[in-house]
């Protein structure tokens, strides 16, 4: 298989923590960056014309439930990367607040992360969004061009606004949906269906360390993975 990683993060986000992605990474095949302050906005002109728009959209008491302009980068990178990459079997996106630990390799996506007859691979909860620190796109899905050509029109046409709620899980889940019902798509769930953190619950979480939100950032892992205690690797 030809497998990929991609990830997004800017110069100020590297230096408080995406330097320990780049730093532990050992997965057998490569990754790339769309940094945000290197040519991103060049490369994706209409990212830009998206942020230029709504940067001033106020969020009201939601929060980032409402701020689709700072989870845009991500949807417009992985949409890039759709379109740019398509000699490829298998790209993942893995949010740049990840730490490395065991090495990833081709027989665990087959086994693991990789259907032939499923879009996308994604990690479910229960009453939440998915958690969309991790996804997996199959390059060769007949629908996989359609589904990224629709994500990119609900935001160059400022369509997630119609939604709920604007942020980047709530806009793949949703047209994740529209997939499955209207075009009978399937999809490979990997989570178990709980709320919360399910990547440190999942298969993911043996090979990484999603360290989500300030508490984990600031102590270096997620409690939540049982992988990362067990390794004595809590600092």
């Amino acid at each position: 298989m030809k497998l990929l990683t991609i990830t997004t993060w800017n110069n100020k986000l590297y230096k408080e923590y995406a330097h320990k992605f780049e730093s532990t990474y050992n997965w057998e095949w490569p990754y790339t960056v769309y940094n945000e302050d290197d040519g991103m906005f060049e490369s994706i002109p209409d990212l830009k014309k998206f942020v230029d728009r709504n940067k001033h959209r106020p969020l009201g008491n939601k929060g980032f439930l409402l701020d689709g302009v700072r989870f845009s980068y991500k949807v417009y990178a992985y949409c890039h990367a759709i379109k740019q990459y398509s000699n490829y079997d298998f790209i993942m996106g893995v949010d740049a607040d990840s730490v490395f630990y065991n090495p990833m390799t081709e027989d665990v996506v087959r086994k693991e992360l990789y259907r032939e007859d499923c879009m996308m691979t994604y990690l479910g909860r229960g009453s939440q969004y998915s958690e969309c620190g991790f996804l997996g796109f199959n390059m060769k899905h007949p629908e996989i061009q359609n589904y990224a050509d629709e994500m990119l029109r609900m935001y160059n046409t400022d369509e997630i606004y119609k939604l709920r709620e604007h942020h980047d899980s709530y806009v793949w889940d949703h047209v994740r949906i529209l997939f499955e019902g209207k075009r009978k798509i399937q999809n490979l769930n990997i989570g178990d269906k709980k709320n919360a953190h399910v990547q440190a619950r999942s298969v993911l979480g043996k090979y990484y360390d999603h360290t989500k939100g300030p508490i984990r950032k600031s102590e270096g892992y997620s409690g939540e993975n049982k992988m990362v205690i067990s390794k004595g690797r809590k600092k």
